[in-house]
């Protein structure tokens, strides 16, 4: 059962739904892995996902950041993105299908994207 606080459970269960609906046609594997978003009220975190074996990759979080001034959210989630692109193209990865689960294609998942492009990976 979900333990809900704050929320209501069909808040949950159709957040939950969006993002089922938008990863039905993404799949990752490990030439192009899939480059998930999440975004919490206060970081964002982002990860390269191989669905064949079901294994991270790698990962990126604000929380890592050397930078800790006083930053938007919007400008960490943009450096959130170059670091995961930095850590890929050391890695050999330069092609990813970017999943932004349940959230809408704007703001700080825009921010992480557009982060990632500038960092050189190809979507």
């Amino acid at each position: 059962m979900i333990e809900v606080i704050g929320e209501t459970k069909d808040a949950i269960l159709r957040s939950r739904q969006r993002a089922r609906r938008n990863r039905g046609a993404i799949r990752g594997h490990c030439d192009r892995p899939r480059l998930s978003v999440f975004r919490s009220s206060k970081y964002i975190y982002a990860q390269l996902i191989d669905d064949k074996t079901q294994r991270t990759l790698l990962c990126s979080d604000d929380r890592s950041l050397e930078v800790k001034d006083k930053l938007t959210k919007l400008q960490k989630a943009e450096l959130v993105g170059g670091a995961l692109a930095k850590k890929a193209l050391g890695a050999g990865i330069d092609k990813v299908v970017f999943d932004r689960g349940e959230f809408r294609y704007h703001g700080r998942i825009k921010a992480v994207a557009e982060g990632a492009r500038k960092g050189g990976l190809l979507f």
